[in-house]
């Protein structure tokens, strides 16, 4: 199908991204900041002319890269020469293997925690936000800016003043003190908006369609078909750690459904690629029960996402009307997977667990996954015996709330012996 070109829309050269693509009719259109399709509504996504005919010499190239995700440029819409570029060069993060947890829980086929609180600004967000810069400096954008839970704001904050943009970006106003500080830190313009995420976000998407937004790169509204590709840098990863395979399984924490959607059509293309063995994997999505409407469809067998407002302390995951989320049910389904939640308590007890057995110390989306798991390993959900990987996302630290009531010294004494003795800790 040929290309559409829209007015105005500028040539660029993102490496082998070769167009935009609607999920849901599959019209084509040129690269450009555009997110929906002009025909139908749908969401775009990049379409891609990869490299094929030569798995051992890509495996590697990709080998012989830089230990970030700019590794896989080859297969990302960013141009050849982007290692050299101002950037935070987020990725290739430490692949756990979890053998204390995998004994706590009862795993015997190998159990990993792919975790990404060792990215920049300690979040998966690193990834996706790399991704968009790229996208905002080919389109001369010279405003980043976000609707964001928290990681986002934080991302966008510091990887603007690195790739020299200006920054604002908007938040609900009640987010946790560690991510707000963290997102004001850069410098950078912070706005919070009374309301939820989705509040947030209603607002962005006006704002976009204003003079006053323009210049403005949106890294997950206008930019998002380039922002969303950055998590596909996780599958490429975990797979290589794996030496080159795929895990039978793998859980996910679900906000707006992209990361599960994009770390699929990450496997996908490696398959096609043959830089991986082609062989049933089965993804799993991990939500808080106070803000769960994609497990509460998966769970009634429905294929509609209907909203619901947030309630939960796992705020980074609290997006109560996910944009990916029919796409989301649709991967569990074709894989064999699932999508469960947890509640508030079951999140906390699971952010102690990864840390009392792997020195982990997650913020509440991760204990939303390593919870999830726990809990689709009690229903029979997820099979033990398979190699199972669990994505923590976060840092523990930008999330301390969560963790503070119940977790404090173990005694407070004298400085003498006598008292240490007493506080029965000796021995």
């Amino acid at each position: 199908m040929a290309v559409q070109v829209t007015e105005n829309t500028p040539t660029v050269a993102l490496g082998p991204a070769a167009a935009l693509s609607c999920r849901e009719c599959g019209q084509r259109f040129a690269l450009g900041p555009i997110f929906a399709c002009q025909e139908c509504f749908g969401p775009l996504e990049v379409a891609y002319d990869l490299p094929s005919g030569d798995p051992e010499g890509l495996r590697k190239q990709i080998e012989a890269g830089p230990d970030n995700i700019w590794r896989y440029a080859p297969l990302l819409p960013v141009p050849t020469d982007v290692a050299d570029k101002p950037n935070l060069n987020p990725g290739f993060t430490k692949l756990v293997k979890a053998d204390r947890l995998a004994a706590e829980l009862g795993v015997t086929g190998g159990l990993y925690v792919k975790d990404d609180s060792g990215n920049p600004t300690h979040s998966f967000k690193d990834r996706v936000v790399a991704i968009a810069v790229e996208a905002a400096r080919a389109f001369g954008f010279t405003t980043l800016s976000c609707s964001s839970t928290g990681n986002l704001a934080g991302a966008v904050g510091a990887a603007a003043r690195r790739a020299g943009f200006k920054s604002c970006v908007f938040i609900p106003h009640d987010l946790e003190a560690g991510k707000v500080v963290m997102a004001a830190v850069y410098g950078g313009d912070l706005v919070g908006i009374e309301g939820n995420y989705d509040d947030v976000n209603r607002f962005c998407s006006e704002l976009i369609g204003d003079p006053l937004g323009e210049g403005w790169g949106f890294v997950n509204v206008n930019l998002r078909p380039y922002y969303g590709e950055g998590s596909k840098t996780l599958a490429y990863e975990i797979c290589e750690q794996l030496g080159w395979r795929l895990p039978d399984q793998i859980v996910i924490p679900i906000a707006s459904g992209s990361q599960l959607t994009k770390i699929d059509k990450g496997l996908k293309e490696l398959i096609a690629l043959g830089l991986v063995e082609d062989k049933p994997y089965k993804i799993f999505g991990a939500q808080a029960e106070g803000c769960s409407p994609v497990s509460t469809a998966f769970k009634a067998g429905h294929d509609v996402v209907r909203p619901q407002k947030p309630k939960t302390i796992a705020k980074s995951l609290a997006i109560g009307n996910p944009a990916d989320g029919p796409y989301v049910l649709d991967i569990a389904r074709r894989t064999g997977g699932a999508v469960d939640d947890v509640n508030d308590e079951q999140v906390v007890d699971a952010i102690k667990l990864l840390a009392r057995t792997e020195g982990i110390f997650a913020e509440t989306a991760g204990g939303v996954t390593v919870g999830v798991t726990k809990k689709l390993i009690e229903e029979g959900l997820l099979d033990p015996s398979l190699t199972t990987v669990v994505l923590n996302t976060g840092d523990g630290l930008k999330t301390l709330d969560a963790v503070a009531p119940t977790s404090g010294p173990t005694a407070t004494i004298r400085p003498d012996l006598d008292a240490f003795r007493a506080a029965g800790l000796a021995g």
